[in-house]
């Protein structure tokens, strides 16, 4: 946890300082066990901490780092992110190191990539048995940030049709895990994927809200 907590520190003060300075921090990817393509996202983290860096001043490095739930190299990571289109499995030992994680500052984005709902929910309830997903108001401040999002989490992807929706799992008052379902921020994050313009930007947007907020919660 205390490693964690000075990593905070070093992201605040890094907010400040000239980006001729050596990057001080990385977004990190989660490798999970259970046949999900948890790699499935090539440039997402890049382009999205070039774009934080370029619009809210923070020093990422632009490479990214790879984490398994169970290794002691996540809390190296303030945000670790998780996307896929399948299965997503958590043993104990990785269910518990998660939860130590998210309980000592670190925060998790989910990405639903089309069909990581049905595997998502049970594995996260077995790192939080006591919490269930909420869906958060369009008043949370993670939509009220440098950019506003009046109607919550953007629609970028079509999946089924259905609305775009931002769900969070909230431990004793903080929110630790963020999970946008049926829009794939993602996808807007990455340049493959041929994303008009205007939704790359709104992703994009989201994603450096998601970062803001959590540095400042």
């Amino acid at each position: 946890m205390t490693r964690l907590i000075i990593l905070l520190v070093l992201f605040i003060a890094s907010s400040f300082t000239s980006f001729h300075q050596p990057p001080t921090i990385k977004l990190a990817l989660l490798k999970y066990s259970g046949g999900g393509d948890w790699y499935n996202d090539v440039n997402s983290l890049k382009n999205l901490a070039k774009f934080c860096n370029d619009n809210l001043r923070t020093n990422f490095d632009l490479e990214y780092a790879t984490v398994e739930p169970g290794s002691a190299e996540i809390f190296n990571y303030p945000i670790t992110y998780a996307t896929g289109h399948g299965n997503m499995l958590f043993s104990d030992l990785e269910a518990r190191n998660m939860r130590a994680y998210l309980e000592g500052g670190g925060f998790l984005i989910l990405n639903d990539d089309f069909g990581l709902d049905p595997f998502v929910r049970p594995t996260m309830k077995k790192v939080f048995p006591e919490l269930d997903f909420v869906e958060l108001p369009f008043s949370h401040p993670i939509y009220h940030q440098k950019y506003k999002f009046s109607n919550g989490v953007p629609k970028i992807h079509e999946h089924d049709g259905k609305p775009a929706q931002g769900f969070g799992l909230i431990y004793q008052g903080r929110l630790v895990c963020f999970y946008n379902f049926e829009t794939d921020l993602g996808d807007g994050w990455d340049d493959v994927h041929n994303d008009p313009q205007e939704l790359r930007n709104k992703a994009l947007q989201m994603g450096a809200n998601i970062v803001q907020f959590v540095f400042g919660q």
